[in-house]
């Protein structure tokens, strides 16, 4: 069977890379061809074009790359017209993946599968209808999204279990959680350049009345150089360790996360957390967030719980002194660490204990070959 995949991202690498190996499980002659990065091409297959080409975020990043972006759309469609796979398989990024999936339903290519469904219920509910039309089967990863797509929507999609969930549990089974001589606050201020920019120098100087009591640690991003990170480390308190985020949260008392998979994560290990998230203009954006946004919160731990388990300090409450204050609730002592601790178990036991990329791999391969 050939299989092409499109992943834009390091989250969506990882998540595309475990769904290959349980494919592979499955399929002895899968074939890959696909957009994705270094964890998708371990697993074999051909590297068509690398995510870090194509990974901009906000308007005036895509604004001023856009026609790079445009040029690896129209490469993209050209090589799965050629190529002519059995099946397309889109990993979240739903701006490009959107158009890609118009393209292959309107020329009967192949059918699209969707793993890790975009995030509509959010904003831009209005893509349900090209979800619709152009995706013929939905993965989802999220247990909330089953009433959303299927009661809301009427669109029947696949609950598989969450990949973080799962891939946090098994490093924990094959890594267990070692002590650390100094407490450690772990930093994970996103995975893209603009995020670590706008999230980051805040970050650093909420901990910096700790330096003497708390290691406090950022996590480098694997999409991201080590070299950016040097012009707001020189002269701080804090140190840098790349590509180790799961042994930095296993090791850490508390964390700074900017939302995203991460503030997930961070729970998966009982971490407890503040999410921290910069916007420009933050009292218009309030304002707008509130008339916008379709959910009440902005981080998963929180859609997951369907409640406030953690802070989530985004655009008019973002401020150092907002992020100290709710940081220190949270370190040993603080009034708010146990009942968060207590909180992420209902989180733990909504996501259950299914195998995410195995599930999608056996509902795949069973509606390819019946």
């Amino acid at each position: 069977m050939k299989y092409y995949l499109i992943a834009g991202e390091a989250s969506g690498d990882l998540h595309a890379s475990r769904l290959m190996h349980a494919l592979k499980a499955r399929d002895s002659k899968a074939d890959f061809r696909f957009f994705g990065g270094d964890l998708m091409a371990a697993e074999g297959g051909t590297l068509v074009k690398h995510y870090r080409e194509l990974a901009y975020m906000g308007f005036v990043p895509v604004l001023l790359h856009l026609p790079d972006i445009l040029a690896g759309m129209k490469m993209c469609k050209r090589d799965i017209r050629e190529w002519n796979p059995d099946v397309v398989i889109l990993v979240d990024y739903p701006g490009f993946n959107l158009d890609i999936a118009k393209y292959v339903h309107a020329e009967g290519i192949c059918p699209v599968y969707y793993y890790i469904s975009p995030k509509i219920w959010a904003w831009k509910e209005y893509r349900i209808r090209r979800i619709k039309r152009d995706v013929d089967e939905l993965f989802s990863i999220l247990p909330f999204e089953v009433e959303f797509f299927e009661q809301k929507h009427h669109f029947p999609i696949h609950y598989v279990g969450n990949p973080t969930a799962q891939e946090v549990r098994e490093y924990l089974t094959s890594a267990p959680r070692q002590a650390n001589p100094r407490h450690v606050i772990a930093l994970l201020a996103g995975s893209r350049k603009q995020e670590i920019k706008d999230n980051l120098p805040a970050m650093i100087e909420a901990t910096r009345h700790l330096a003497d009591s708390y290691d406090v640690v950022l996590a480098g991003a694997p999409s991201i150089d080590q070299t950016y990170y040097e012009s707001y480390l020189e002269g701080t308190h804090v140190r840098l360790v790349m590509n180790e985020t799961y042994r930095l949260l296993s090791e850490s008392t508390a964390a700074l996360v900017t939302s995203g998979t991460a503030t997930l994560e961070t729970c998966m290990f009982r971490i407890p957390q503040v999410v921290c998230y910069y916007t420009p203009l933050p009292t218009l954006f309030g304002l707008l967030r509130r008339l916008i946004l379709k959910v009440k919160y902005v981080s998963l731990v929180n859609l997951i719980a369907g409640f406030e388990v953690v802070p989530e300090l985004v655009a008019d409450t973002f401020s150092v002194g907002n992020i100290r204050s709710e940081l220190e609730k949270i370190l040993p002592g603080g009034s708010e660490r146990q009942r968060m601790l207590n909180d992420y178990e209902e989180v733990h036991r909504r996501l259950g204990e299914s195998d995410a990329p195995d599930r999608a791999a056996e509902v795949m391969t069973g509606l390819l070959c019946p």
